[in-house]
């Protein structure tokens, strides 16, 4: 099953939600007025576009509308496609080409982040990657234990400490067991904290201190992973984690549980950061990479 078969599957709570209550406006298309656009802007945000991105591509829409004469409800929703694509940071997958490549994963605790790890490492040890986990979420007791087991699954090696040891110390020891055995991917495991931004920033930092000083010319990668289903909270999430670390790039878990999957594109949108991949069940291989043109066109289907 490709992306567009998996994301349209995944989607269904929100086509369901949602999509109904665009195919009814493009049913009853007669004309791109502003009662036809306030009514779009409020479905979009519906669909937890948010209020700014809704706004925003309802402006866009307006200015098309003027320029390019629609006439017709298959226009429309062409148009807005169209719009909601270009919003969205292009696709770009994972750089992992200078090895030992280091993806460094970050998120709150209950989003899905250690799961992601594991699918991640058994997508690329698939590809013949041999994959290094470094369980550096050494304040939650289980963490490490959990990436353990998917370490197994997924045939990738580990490196952990006990409970409460030096997260940058993990990572160092990660680095060095990667070279001696020749591993093309490290995978770091980073604690789920958000309370304390200034702890959160200064762990980060040495981390990244210690991955600079002993990979600087490695690809690197620093992945936030967010639930889709906290909906609007994830934003802020985002906008938080950035703060406190460089990202390059979106994981949204749990999409399949959520009737507000417009939440990929309010973060891509409005962070400015691409969403590189998406979860849309809980097999090990349906974390996929993010296809923004498949996504928005699952998220506006065509009416039966």
């Amino acid at each position: 099953m490709g992306f567009f078969d998996k994301i349209k599957e995944g989607l269904k709570k929100t086509t369901g939600a949602v999509s109904d209550v665009f195919n009814d406006m493009f049913a009853a298309f007669v004309k791109v007025d502003e009662d036809l656009l306030e009514e779009l802007e409020e479905a979009m945000i519906l669909a937890d576009l948010g209020a700014a991105t809704a706004a925003e591509a309802t402006e866009k829409l307006r200015d098309v509308a003027k320029h390019e004469r629609i006439n017709t409800a298959g226009e429309l929703r062409e148009a807005l496609k169209n719009i909601l694509v270009d919003m969205m940071q292009e696709d770009t997958p994972l750089d992992v080409s200078k090895e030992p490549a280091v993806v460094l994963v970050i998120g709150v605790n209950g989003v899905g982040k250690t799961t992601t790890i594991g699918k991640l490492a058994a997508s690329y040890a698939a590809q013949g990657k041999r994959v290094m986990l470094a369980a550096a979420d050494t304040f939650r007791a289980a963490a490490a234990d959990q990436l353990t087991i998917w370490a197994q699954r997924s045939g990738a090696d580990i490196v952990r400490h006990g409970e409460g040891a030096d997260p940058a110390a993990v990572v160092f020891d990660a680095i060095a067991a990667a070279k001696a055995r020749g591993c093309d991917l490290i995978i770091v495991d980073t604690a789920g904290r958000l309370h304390n931004k200034t702890n959160l920033m200064n762990e980060l930092n040495k981390i990244d201190r210690v991955i600079s000083r002993e990979l600087p010319d490695s690809s690197r990668e620093t992945l936030l992973v967010l639930d889709a289903t906290t909906g609007q909270n994830a934003v802020s999430q985002a906008e938080q984690f950035n703060k406190a670390a460089k990202l390059t790039g979106i994981v949204l878990t749990k999409l399949d549980g959520t009737a507000k999957g417009g939440i990929v594109i309010a973060i891509s949108a409005g962070l400015g950061v691409p969403v590189k991949y998406v979860g849309v069940g809980e097999g090990i291989d349906d974390l996929m990479p993010f296809e923004r043109e498949a996504f928005v066109t699952a998220l506006l289907p065509e009416s039966d």
